[in-house]
């Protein structure tokens, strides 16, 4: 199996910045697709980045110029940084890996969540 651990969340005032990371471990083949996710109260889960093995990144409009996700692949990490926060990024933030896991006889493609950070930005 694959875990993820993540990190970095917290309170904040508006206007100010805050550091998730994410550190994937277990019998990892390879990673393809890194992505933070997030879910305020009352809302479904929405995707706010997406880096791939390359290097391509995606973020959701109401994010962009905002937020940087970025990737070191040797050690199957993924950070996100989020700065000029609002009030509306209020909410549980759970890292998603996907990739591929050795299973000891073979490979096998696998999606794994984290158990969520809670980002909490207000004065």
């Amino acid at each position: 199996q694959v875990q993820l651990v993540e990190s970095g969340g917290g309170l904040v005032q508006p206007g100010g910045s805050l550091r998730l990371s994410c550190a994937a471990s277990g019998n990892i083949f390879s990673i393809n697709f890194m992505r933070w996710y997030r879910q305020a109260p009352g809302n479904e889960r929405e995707l706010v980045a997406t880096i791939t093995s390359g290097g391509t990144t995606n973020y959701a409009d109401s994010v962009k110029g905002r937020f940087t996700i970025s990737r070191d692949n040797a050690k199957n990490t993924v950070t996100l940084q989020m700065n000029s926060l609002k009030p509306e990024d209020t909410a549980v933030y759970y890292c998603n890996v996907e990739g591929v896991r050795w299973t000891g006889l073979y490979t096998r493609n696998f999606i794994s969540w984290g158990q969520g950070t809670q980002v909490t930005v207000s004065s």
